[in-house]
């Protein structure tokens, strides 16, 4: 027998290389250095690692691939900033959008620039496939990431240090903002918002009866005015108080009027909005009890996801004060339901107001003159694509002429301009323009203004700057005071100081169904799914 034994070639399994899956790893590390993609590296080399396990049988290769394919799919959807593919199944009222509404959606979706880079690298792929072993990059790709991670994972000992702007703002954290201490943060906010409450109590000698005027905005942030030019308007000019740091704490209509309907006790998590409220954290309840009778307006039908039937539910609110049937449309909503001008809603129902006897009104109205999706009317009886500046622009007009109405009536009225969230005109790393899935803080950051007729102005000139972190237990607690404010003589304005010093402040924690964002030492985190790792907020597209 030769003492060397002679090894058949064919008995040697030989380590596959990637192939063409090459092209998919390559595709999401370039995604990932130009901050598209959250790549999850431990899933990912999993994946890898089934592809390159070789397999004796030619059957046994191609059950993988044909497995391997949707697996894929998954996996890059998972590695996106995208929400859950759960939640976007879980948007019924995403079978309600108008066909032209369908169309400019789909549009948004397409980047002209990335469709153009990954042209690109399919092109560089094809030629450079022969010439190097790009199994090799892509194993050391994964594997430098993978070390990456390791390494972001070992202590730290630079602490990091959560500025807080006053007492009732969540725990001041000295901690790194891993996803342990990020929950914590945020189970800490909740357990002091959950003690927080605002009295309404009787005033202590005879209160000069005045209307209070709640004016929800759907779709307008600091962010959306700033970039179509009208941060500073006529109608945020004129107003006597001005919130600069007022988180609207979500980025949906229907939270978001919930949340202000209950401004009187502290911040809830986003699952308890649809319980059974407190009665004292009813807004509408708490003024109520002072002798405020609650009306209702809308601009628009309210049906859409049962706007309106949840907000009388949740708010403690009755049916619309007056009919609206006969007024025009002025625009045509996303779904195709009509939406009317705002100055003949409103001037419908002041004209209501003054032939009725109450002493004091509260009006809950809300307005959807700014979604994303409206359609203008054209001379031709159709429609074409709104332009946000213009319906803005016209908004302001209306608000300023309605303000001006009131101001000439000689009736004592609170407005208060509350926007519900913004209108997401810039499209971010996580969605894309006009999509409202995660409360991005260019989204919740909104512009709150409040105007006294005639109840005496501010001392200034200009509106008085609230600029610490606020949310809607600062409204709730500015209505309270002037409730309770003392009267005052001929030619005596308010006590502005007594009105607005020491407000609650509320750190900026925003929520919609299973996404969370919080803002920890300046920086936002975000939290896709309940239980998932925090991760920073991605920088906005430059």
């Amino acid at each position: 027998m030769s003492q060397f034994e002679v090894i058949n070639p064919a008995s040697v399994r030989v380590w596959p290389g990637l192939g063409p899956w090459n092209l998919y790893f390559i595709l999401k590390f370039v995604l990932l250095w130009a901050g598209y993609l959250n790549l999850q590296v431990l899933p990912n080399l999993v994946f890898a690692a089934a592809l390159l396990l070789p397999l004796p049988h030619r059957y046994l290769r191609i059950l993988r691939t044909v497995i391997a394919i949707p697996v894929g799919v998954a996996l890059f959807y998972q590695d996106t900033w995208l929400p859950p593919f759960s939640r976007l199944l879980s948007q019924p009222g995403v079978l309600d959008f108008s066909g032209a509404y369908i169309v400019e959606l789909m549009g948004r979706f397409i980047d002209w620039n990335l469709c153009a880079l990954l042209a690109l690298l399919v092109v560089v792929y094809a030629f450079v496939r022969h010439w190097l072993r790009l199994t090799t990059l892509s194993v050391l790709g994964l594997a430098w990431l993978a070390s990456a991670n390791v390494l972001a994972l070992s202590p730290s000992n630079e602490p990091v240090a959560a500025a807080a702007s006053g007492a009732a703002i969540a725990a001041v954290s000295t901690a790194p903002p891993d996803s342990a201490t990020l929950e914590a943060y945020l189970q800490k906010f909740y357990s002091t918002e959950a003690g927080r409450q605002v009295e309404f109590k009787p005033a202590t000698s005879a209160a000069q009866p005045f209307d209070l005027l709640l004016i929800n905005i759907c779709s307008m942030a600091w962010d959306d005015l700033e970039t179509v030019g009208l941060r500073d308007n006529t109608l945020f000019q004129q107003m006597d108080v001005i919130f600069d740091n007022f988180n609207s704490a979500t980025s949906y209509s229907g939270p978001a009027a919930i949340r202000l309907l209950r401004a009187s006790c502290g911040q809830v998590p986003h699952k308890q909005l649809y319980g059974t409220a407190p009665e004292q954290c009813r807004l509408m309840d708490d003024l109520s009890k002072l002798g405020f009778s609650s009306e209702v307006m809308l601009n628009h039908t309210g049906q859409f996801e049962g706007f309106l039937d949840e907000v009388r539910a949740q708010g403690s609110l009755p049916s619309p004060a007056i009919s609206t049937s006969k007024l025009p449309r002025a625009l045509v909503g996303f779904d195709g339901s009509p939406i009317l001008s705002d100055a003949q809603v409103l001037d419908a129902w002041w004209k209501h107001r003054e032939a009725e006897k109450n002493d004091r009104v509260a009006l809950f109205y809300n307005t959807t003159t700014l979604h994303d999706g409206n359609r203008v009317l054209t001379a031709d009886g159709g429609t074409s694509s709104s332009d946000y500046k213009q319906l803005a622009q016209g908004l302001i007009d209306d608000l300023n002429g309605f303000i001006k109405q009131l101001e000439l009536s000689g009736r004592r009225v609170v407005v208060v301009i509350v926007p519900e969230h913004g209108a997401a005109l810039h499209g971010d790393r996580m969605q894309i323009a006009g999509m409202r899935e995660i409360p991005s803080q260019a989204i919740t950051l909104v512009p709150v203004g409040i105007k006294l007729v005639g109840m005496g102005h501010n001392p200034g000139s200009a509106p008085l700057h609230i600029t610490d972190p606020s949310s809607f237990l600062a409204l709730s607690e500015i209505i309270s005071r002037l409730y309770s404010a003392q009267p005052q003589g001929d030619g005596q304005g308010l006590n502005w100081s007594a009105l607005l010093s020491n407000l609650p402040q509320t750190a900026a924690v925003s929520e919609n169904a299973g996404t969370v964002v919080v803002d920890y030492a300046g920086k936002p985190y975000i939290r896709i799914k309940e239980k998932a790792e925090w991760l920073p907020y991605p920088q906005r597209f430059k």
